[in-house]
């Protein structure tokens, strides 16, 4: 890995996740190797990867695993025979719910353990969509247990989706101290979406002076244009709409000399208070 100080890859993996969970891990590995062959140390994918059905059926429960599954196990092992870390949503068993899963995003890290886990807070009941029916929504996490992990001299948060759509969020992990926001997605198309999507992801980039890496499905359901953005909101590199990695490379020098000329968060008169 380099210095600290000094330049990372970090990649944003696209693809469409389905049914066929062994078919998704698969697709995660053929991704992940083909980023690491390029350079990244660090690999997002969207969320659900585990496994995915455009209409959040009753059966999803018996698709849901533990953080000790064969899912994250399958991360695991390719993390570390790769040497890089890997972010990746799935759906999680919830103790004590028979209808309902955890939406949860996993990091792994080179050596192929669990360094952070966040599951997601806010619903995605609008666009006629609802989510809550069978998702169980995230809690508000304490100070002190931000969803966050060390990598490459950054420090990384954890998002999902919809949660892109309410700033507090990504303030309260870079509140936190991460510089590197990642946002594993699977952000459904439609009228003006592709827009939200690159607008929502700029801005949340620009007004917490942080990269932001987005990991979304790839079409026919999702929108694509997987990206990385800088604390400047300058789109780094996007995969568009192919199932594809885009790696970029990015460094806290950056992070550091955006936020000596805009020093904005040290400028705020307001802090982040959960209802």
């Amino acid at each position: 890995m380099e210095s600290p100080s000094g330049p990372v890859a970090i990649a944003v993996a696209q693809f469409a996740p389905g049914d066929d969970e062994a078919a998704n891990l698969d697709a995660i590995r053929r991704l992940a190797e083909d980023a690491a062959s390029r350079g990244a140390l660090l690999v997002v994918f969207p969320e659900y990867s585990s496994y995915f059905t455009p209409a959040l059926g009753p059966d999803w429960p018996e698709h849901a695993q533990s953080l000790h599954g064969p899912f994250v196990r399958a991360l695991a092992e390719i993390a570390a025979e790769l040497g890089i870390h890997l972010v990746a949503g799935m759906i999680e068993l919830v103790p004590g719910e028979t209808e309902r899963v955890a939406n949860t995003v996993v990091a792994v890290d080179a050596a192929g353990e669990v360094v952070a886990r966040y599951r997601k807070m806010h619903l995605y009941d609008a666009f006629g969509m609802r989510e809550s029916d069978r998702i169980v929504a995230g809690p508000v996490w304490a100070d002190g247990e931000a969803p966050t992990f060390a990598w490459g001299g950054f420090t990384v948060g954890l998002q999902t989706c919809y949660d892109v759509r309410f700033p507090e969020v990504t303030r309260r992990l870079v509140d936190a101290g991460a510089d590197l926001v990642l946002l594993p997605s699977e952000w459904v198309r439609g009228p003006l979406k592709e827009h939200h999507w690159r607008t929502l992801i700029t801005a949340r980039a620009i007004e917490n002076t942080v990269y932001v890496a987005a990991a979304d499905h790839a079409p026919p359901i999702g929108a694509g244009n997987s990206m990385v953005v800088d604390p400047m909101g300058a789109e780094i590199v996007t995969v568009g709409e192919t199932t594809d990695v885009a790696v970029a490379w990015i460094s806290p020098a950056r992070v550091a000399d955006v936020r000596h000329t805009n020093p904005a968060l040290k400028l705020r008169r307001f802090t982040v208070t959960p209802r």
